[in-house]
This record gives C-alpha cells, structure tokens and sequence, in this order.
C-alpha cells in the first residue's frame, strides 16, 4: 500500500522550503478514528510535512544519493480536527542542513487555520 501523503507540491525551493498540500477523501483510517467523529491522527499529518520536507531536501543536488530518516519531532502542537475532505494545507521551512543532519519547521493548515505545527529533526543516510 503506497505510504503518499502528499496530494501536491505547490512550490519548492532546494534546500530552502516547500508548500503543497494533502486532499483528505474516504482514506480507510477514518473508519477506526474514530468511528462516528472521523478525525486525521495526529501523527499523519506529522508525516505528510516530513514528506513535504524530503522532497525539499532531495531537490538540493548537494544530497543527491541520500535519503532523510526521521531523527526526532519537537514542539508538535495540535490545534484544529481534520476530517475526511479537508484540504490540509502544507508549509515547511529548512533550518540548519548538513551532509548527515537537518532541521526544519512544518506546519499545517485548513482552511487558514493552524491544525498542526512542528519542528523536526532528520539524518539523511546513504540511498
């Protein structure tokens, strides 16, 4: 089963930032979460930034054969629900980068409202 979290990328800049966004339709996990009150985890929308991230991070020919793995998350916040049909908005900002580290701050949106901030850590490993 694919593992894309991410419907589009509306820009990118490498090495820099990106945006894109995740459209929510009928995904499977909203039967079980929860049923009745259907609601995106948490550590989905976690992963779709992270993703947004890579793609920013692989785009720079400086990491060219390298693959960015998840080093830790900090300061996540959750602020909003995310139901199915929402258009989860995507904004991440790289920070430090080196040839085995980085950092960036994600955060999500719908409709303008903030549903989920975070800054994350990555360490990119040989592809």
């Amino acid at each position: 089963m694919p593992f894309l979290l991410l419907s589009e990328i509306t820009a990118l800049e490498p090495g820099i930032s990106a945006s894109g966004a995740w459209e929510l339709g009928d995904e499977p996990f909203f039967a079980g979460h929860f049923p009745g009150r259907p609601t995106l985890p948490g550590v989905l929308m976690i992963e779709s930034l992270a993703q947004l991230g890579a793609a920013a991070v692989l785009a720079d020919d400086r990491f060219r054969g390298r693959l960015p793995l998840f080093g830790g998350v900090d300061r996540a916040r959750f602020r909003r629900q995310v139901s199915p049909g929402d258009r989860l908005e995507l904004a991440v900002e790289l920070g430090r980068l080196s040839v085995r580290a980085g950092t960036g701050h994600g955060v999500a949106r719908v409709g303008g409202e903030v549903a989920c901030e975070a800054d994350l850590l990555f360490v990119l490993v040989a592809a």
